[in-house]
């Protein structure tokens, strides 16, 4: 994203931006609501069932957001031995991309509908590159949360999904090594190599399925 202050695009910059900050601070409350609603109130405690994004910013994965166009929030804290169902973690961890699935849809419904009746603002270029970025951010959030590596979402997922010999194997694997190959996607993301614009353009192709108005 540097590229386009150096380029002068500072209102870009600027919106891309915001539409992340928004996208994330939504994914963390995600998690932290449905935690809530299973019994564990860890992220209510702590001040992280809020839609404020100065409580879900990490310092670090906003850097990255400005270096990369990608970033991260902090994680929500989560005490599962509060949870009233043994599949909470699983609907937990799911609470967050489907969120960003959810605020991908609406966007994208929303610019569709708006232009199709003439509302107004919603001829302008800036309205709609706005909204088109906050439904293309979110699917990409909510993709790349997806992966089964790490800490990220996927992983929590894959744990419930997988049997009991596959399961184990697997969390053995991430605890050593999730992490390791996350950052390894991270660098090499700032290096040049397109890890995420293969994502882009998959959340891209996507976007024309979502619009239903």
């Amino acid at each position: 994203m540097l590229e386009l202050l150096f380029q002068g695009h500072i209102t870009l910059f600027i919106m891309i931006l915001f539409a992340l900050l928004f996208s994330l601070t939504f994914h963390e409350f995600g998690h932290a609501i449905t935690a809530y609603g299973f019994g564990d109130d860890t992220a209510a405690r702590m001040g992280r069932l809020s839609l404020n994004p100065l409580v879900h910013i990490d310092w670090f994965g906003l850097l990255l957001v400005v270096l990369i166009g990608f970033g991260f929030a902090k994680p929500v804290p989560v005490d599962s031995r509060r949870f009233r169902h043994r599949s909470a973690s699983f609907w937990v961890a799911l609470a967050g991309p489907m969120m960003n699935f959810l605020l991908a849809i609406i966007s994208a419904n929303l610019l569709a509908y708006g232009v199709a009746h003439g509302w107004y603002g919603f001829e302008t270029q800036g309205v709609q590159t706005f909204l088109t970025f906050i439904a293309l951010i979110n699917l990409l959030l909510g993709l790349f949360n997806l992966l089964p590596i790490g800490a990220l979402d996927g992983h929590y997922i894959a744990e419930y999904l997988l049997p009991p010999p596959l399961n184990r194997h697997y969390s053995r694997l991430n605890h050593q090594y999730g992490n390791l190959f996350f950052m390894v996607l991270i660098m090499l993301s700032i290096l040049g190599v397109p890890i995420f614009s293969f994502l882009w353009q998959f959340a891209r192709h996507l976007l024309g399925y979502l619009i239903w108005v």
